[in-house]
């Protein structure tokens, strides 16, 4: 008798837990020796519209500078000469939706679909037919990603360093709870007007090649719950997975009390 309860509760506690979830990151990586790869799918962050940037200008030249970096020229008798500083806001320049922005003495430059070293390339083009050998120094001040869903702390992640991969993006935002999916996790991205959406398998290494692995600004992760978190949010599938758990424990009580 003592043998049919402890196998009685074997089976309860096994139908109680469900099926066997793998919960490692990268399970199918066996290697024991250090491998290399080389790593293709890296993309610098391209320029879009709303985009926010960060532009400065430095030369030997103190009063040019004054005016690239603020649009206006402080003359020696503290009179203020304004610049074309149109489109700077006390944050950056904001690119329009015609991927441009209104920068001082150039006026409208455009920057969409460019990279942080194009775009460098064009504006100290630009402002070198005033003033010998500019630095000009470009930053992104809304590089940020956001990650929803089964985490331990969903979130909107400003990246300073503007790169972050999708295993980064997790651990900042509390790693993926007990009950997310690992191996169906939703990535959005946004692009040159186009909205696309990748499933990315974090138990599989495989994603480290991934397009999408490495993210992007204004990216969305979202973590899927596993279906026993659906069904606690919806009542009445919740009730109808307990009424089948009773009808199996009624049989097996039945068949074990015999």
């Amino acid at each position: 008798m003592t043998n049919r309860i402890v196998c009685l509760l074997g089976l309860l506690f096994a139908s109680a837990c469900g099926p066997a979830r793998n919960i490692t990151y990268f399970s199918n990586s066996h290697d024991t020796a250090e491998t290399t790869t080389e790593i293709a799918n890296k993309i610098d962050p391209i320029i879009q519209p709303d985009d926010l940037l960060s532009i400065s200008v430095s030369s030997l030249n103190a009063e040019a500078n004054v005016l690239f970096n603020s649009g206006v020229i402080q003359s020696v008798g503290g009179v203020g000469v304004a610049g074309s500083a149109v489109g700077k806001s006390g944050e950056g320049y904001l690119v329009n939706e015609k991927g441009a922005i209104n920068f001082p003495v150039l006026g409208s430059v455009s920057l969409g679909g460019l990279t942080k070293e194009q775009a460098t390339a064009k504006m100290t083009a630009g402002i070198q037919n005033h003033v010998k050998n500019p630095i000009v120094n470009i930053r992104f001040l809304n590089f940020k990603i956001t990650v929803i869903g089964e985490v331990g702390r969903p979130s909107t992640l400003i990246v300073p360093t503007e790169r972050i991969n999708l295993v980064e993006a997790l651990a900042q935002a509390g790693d993926i709870t007990a009950l997310g999916k690992r191996d169906n996790v939703l990535i959005i991205r946004e692009k040159n007007g186009v909205r696309s959406t990748m499933r990315a398998n974090l138990n599989d290494k495989a994603v480290l090649n991934s397009p999408y692995y490495y993210l992007q600004q204004n990216d969305i992760v979202y973590v899927e719950p596993i279906k026993m978190k659906k069904l606690q949010g919806n009542p009445s599938s919740f009730y109808l997975q307990l009424l089948g758990a009773g009808i199996s424990l009624a049989s097996i009580l039945v068949i074990f009390l015999r």
